[in-house]
Formats: C-alpha cells, sequence, structure tokens
C-alpha cells in the first residue's frame, strides 16, 4: 500500500501512537486513567460546596450507632510543668465532639498561660474556683516533676478529690494517674500509668495494669504520653459511641506507624531501657514518699 507524503506526516492520536509501540494490552492502564479523569467532576462553587457538607453532614447522622450531638463537659486540668502531649491528643478529640464544652483549668490564681515541662505554654480557660461544678469528663495530664509538685499542692488535690467525686468520667494520661490517686480517686480501681510511674500506682490503692487504656468503672486512664491519642478515642467511645469515635479517628489521620521498633521496656534496647529506668527513679521516689504523707 502506498503512502502519500501527507498522510505519512500525519500526526497520530494517543491510541493509535500506544498501540503501534506496545501493543493493545499495553493500553488498558492508559485507558483506564483516562476514563477516570473524565470521571472527575467539574470544580464545585463555594455554594454547590456548602449543599454537598450539608447533605454529607445528614448521612453522617444517619449511620447506625451515630450520636452527633450532646452536650457534655469535660475540665482538664492545667499545672506548671505538665506534659503539653498528655493534654493536647485527648484535648482534640474531646473538643471535637459536636457540642461539648471543654475548659482547661489551671490550678493557678490567674488565667496566665501556663508552662508545659517543655516550656510550651497553654492559655486556661478557667481556674479551680470557676470550673464546672459537676463535669461529665474530668481530665489530669502527667509530667514530671510538676506533676509531683501538684500532688502537694492542697487546692489542686481537693480540686479533683471534689470534681471526681462527681463527674461521669475521671480519666488521666500518663502520671496524671498519680494526681488521681493523691486524689483518693483510684482505691480500689485497675489503673496504668507512664511505665516509670506503674510501680507507684499500688501505694494509692490501685492495682496497676501494663496496657495502653484501662477502664475500670467510670475511671478511664491512659499511658505515657502518646497513649493519650488511644486514651481520647476510648472516651469518645464511651460518650458517644464507636461510630462517631470512627469519624474522629478518620477526621485525626490517627493510623500510627512507628518509624522503628520501641517505645515500651520490652521492645527497647535493654542497654537503653535500663539507662532510662535509671533516670526516672527520682520520680518514683518521691511519688512513692508522697503517698506514703497521705496516708498518714
Amino acid at each position: 500500500m502506498t503512502t502519500t507524503t501527507e498522510e505519512a506526516f500525519m500526526p497520530f492520536d494517543r491510541r493509535t501512537l500506544i498501540r503501534s509501540l506496545a501493543g493493545a494490552s499495553a493500553l488498558a492502564p492508559f485507558l483506564a486513567l483516562e476514563q477516570a479523569m473524565a470521571a472527575v467532576a467539574p470544580p464545585l462553587s463555594p455554594q454547590e460546596a456548602m449543599i454537598r457538607a450539608t447533605e454529607a453532614h445528614g448521612q453522617l447522622m444517619a449511620v447506625p450507632g451515630m450520636r452527633m450531638h450532646a452536650g457534655e463537659t469535660v475540665s482538664m486540668l492545667l499545672y506548671p510543668g505538665f506534659t503539653a502531649l498528655d493534654l493536647v491528643g485527648p484535648h482534640y478529640f474531646f473538643a471535637s465532639m459536636m457540642g461539648a464544652k471543654v475548659e482547661l483549668v489551671s490550678n493557678q490564681s490567674t488565667l496566665d498561660p501556663v508552662k508545659s515541662d517543655l516550656g510550651l505554654a497553654i492559655a486556661p480557660t478557667a481556674r479551680l474556683g470557676d470550673a464546672f461544678e459537676t463535669p461529665t469528663v474530668i481530665f489530669a495530664p502527667g509530667g514530671g516533676a510538676g506533676t509531683l509538685d501538684a500532688m502537694e499542692h492542697a487546692a489542686t488535690v481537693e480540686y479533683l478529690r471534689d470534681r471526681g467525686s462527681r463527674a461521669k468520667i475521671v480519666t488521666s494520661v500518663c502520671t496524671g494517674s498519680l494526681l488521681l490517686g493523691a486524689a483518693g480517686l483510684l482505691k480500689g480501681r485497675k489503673a496504668t500509668s507512664h511505665w516509670a510511674a506503674r510501680e507507684v500506682l499500688p501505694d494509692f490503692g490501685a492495682t496497676p495494669v501494663d496496657a495502653r487504656v484501662v477502664t475500670d468503672g467510670n475511671v478511664v486512664t491512659g499511658a505515657g504520653v502518646s497513649a493519650g491519642l488511644d486514651f481520647g478515642l476510648a472516651v469518645v467511645e464511651m460518650l458517644r459511641g464507636r461510630p462517631y469515635a470512627q469519624a474522629l479517628m478518620l477526621q485525626a489521620e490517627y493510623s500510627p506507624q512507628p518509624p522503628f521498633k520501641g517505645g515500651t521496656p520490652a521492645s527497647t534496647d535493654p542497654a537503653i531501657a535500663k539507662a532510662m529506668a535509671g533516670m526516672f527513679s527520682p520520680v518514683t521516689a518521691r511519688g512513692r514518699a508522697i503517698a506514703r504523707r497521705l496516708a498518714s
């Protein structure tokens, strides 16, 4: 067959070109991509986007077991030297609950920002005397020396004892459980704490459990620092159900994949774990001494 000069230089379309180079079997992925791109909806206007969001909200509310709106009150304690991540992780999930009211309660006399153990300052919204009288949830974050100081601060301990006696759920993360113990809220309960402080829990009448989150009746405690995210989701599930907690879990894109093994004494190089345990000895010793004084 002869070909004219004009036909010889006529450009192929993409499909003809791909077929000529690699055959029809290689065309399938490209055709699928082209079809997918063609199926992409055109950009929505702001008004259309709002309509779609409203419809999606209704669809989410229709999920079986979904409890979208409620009126929980959550009191989260602040004190100088607390560990910020103990508080910020759970705060994200609590404050994301539609209709919930979350307050940050300072144990200081003013509403000045309260510095964490690493210098991150958080602005409180209430003081001990102004806090919710009967919170749905009362929460204590942990820390190091700051937590031990708070355990010996009479007003802080009395606040936890008073509100904890009426709260629907009494909670903590990390060494915050020692604060609950100092307030007499862990007697006869199973609880957890940071791995370096769990051995102090029996001094407050609690049974220590090596777990990320421990629930015993209305007391929910989280292990060290990063466990606050697991803890926060567990409490949201208690309050709003699994579907709502899963929605917030997706919103936070919480799907942890640590870059390497570790994070517990059992999964860490023994040389590192032993040295770290020794470094926490002063916290453990002082915690036990406080427990003895409170018991006397």
